[in-house]
């Protein structure tokens, strides 16, 4: 399996054309999706703040990772189809319903008189569960897990229980992304199709400091793993340092011809220009300097800092990665893995 970056600049195929596609118009699914929420942030600008939140749905944990530094009620990501024995009518419960498969899940929380926040599409059998008393819906156009929770957020945010999000800023960030990574760039201008061929003959190693980066990296660490069909390691700094430690050595008399292809570590990290978790990030730069290990990183798009939204951030690091990936793919002519 030989990575060929001509492709990354020719001609795409349909295939390639439908899944590049698909990521550029992240953005617009976001604005879609989230284009008539004020008929429900007055629904629940009548409701107070509730004893408990649990998030059920594909995005669960990641609407669990921005709310949770500033929550003030207790939060939990359920993962499983029984709701836990505490939720009750004090109780919130928020279905991110964008697969179809939460009616359960909602059907539960109406029997126990929970409120309930339901994202789905608008044939799911989710809406018919929820009922109308005590249910705020966000009826969406797409079936995208990532406008599901960009919209709740939104929605959640009014009550108290986390960060402002703005959809429209985050719909901005993923068009500054697609535009940055479009097929459309040639390699020396686009950063994605750079990492992919950084990665092309590669073992990842991803890591990311804040709780947002950490599971940007881990996404990316599945994508590379689809896109190659080879090992992507995501971990904290402790799990990457003896992986660092035991890269072999380069040795400039090697022939790949005759001894085969090695694959080096190459370590990525997600910036998401978190300040906090600076050191480090310093000391795996320099373990990675002594032991000849290349580092790349995926980086916030100019216009977006620490001072943007943690939810902005993710979203750039998310969808820059996940451009990476598909180029990655697109090299080994493997695409349809990432489908």
């Amino acid at each position: 399996m030989t990575f060929d970056d001509s492709r990354l600049d020719a001609p795409l195929d349909p295939l390639a054309e439908g899944v590049l596609r698909r990521l550029a118009s992240t953005g617009a699914r976001i604005r879609r999706d989230c284009a008539d929420l004020d008929k429900v942030r007055r629904t629940v600008g009548e409701w107070g703040q509730p004893r408990g939140v649990l998030v059920v749905g594909p995005e669960a944990r990641l609407v669990r990772s921005v709310l949770e530094p500033v929550c003030p009620v207790p939060l939990v990501a359920w993962p499983y189809l029984r709701l836990p024995a505490w939720v009750g009518p004090l109780d919130l419960v928020v279905a991110l319903d964008s697969d179809g498969r939460c009616a359960a899940q909602v059907a539960e929380a109406r029997r126990r008189g929970s409120a309930i926040i339901l994202a789905a599409a608008g044939k799911a059998e989710s809406w018919q569960a929820a009922g109308s008393y005590g249910t705020a819906g966000i009826e969406m156009a797409s079936e995208d897990a990532m406008s599901a929770a960009v919209a709740a957020l939104s929605v959640l945010s009014d009550l108290g229980l986390g960060p402002v999000v703005d959809p429209g800023q985050v719909a901005r960030v993923a068009d500054m992304v697609a535009e940055s990574a479009s097929p459309h760039l040639d390699l020396a201008v686009n950063e994605a199709k750079d990492l992919a061929c950084a990665l092309a003959d590669a073992e990842p190693l991803l890591w990311g400091g804040s709780v947002l980066a950490a599971r940007a990296s881990r996404r990316l660490a599945q994508w590379m793993r689809r896109a190659t069909g080879r090992i992507a390691l995501s971990a904290d700094a402790v799990a990457l340092r003896p992986v660092i430690s035991s890269a072999p050595r380069r040795d400039p008399f090697a022939d790949p011809d005759l001894d085969g292809e090695a694959r080096r570590p190459v370590l990525v990290i997600m910036d998401d220009a978190e300040t906090e978790h600076v050191t480090v990030r310093r000391d795996l730069e320099h373990l990675c300097a002594a032991h000849d290990v290349t580092v790349r990183s995926v980086t916030l798009p100019l216009g977006i800092d620490e001072r943007s939204s943690s939810m902005d951030r993710y979203v750039a690091l998310l969808l820059q990665g996940r451009f990476a990936a598909v180029y990655l793919a697109l090299g080994l002519d493997r695409l349809e893995e990432m489908t």
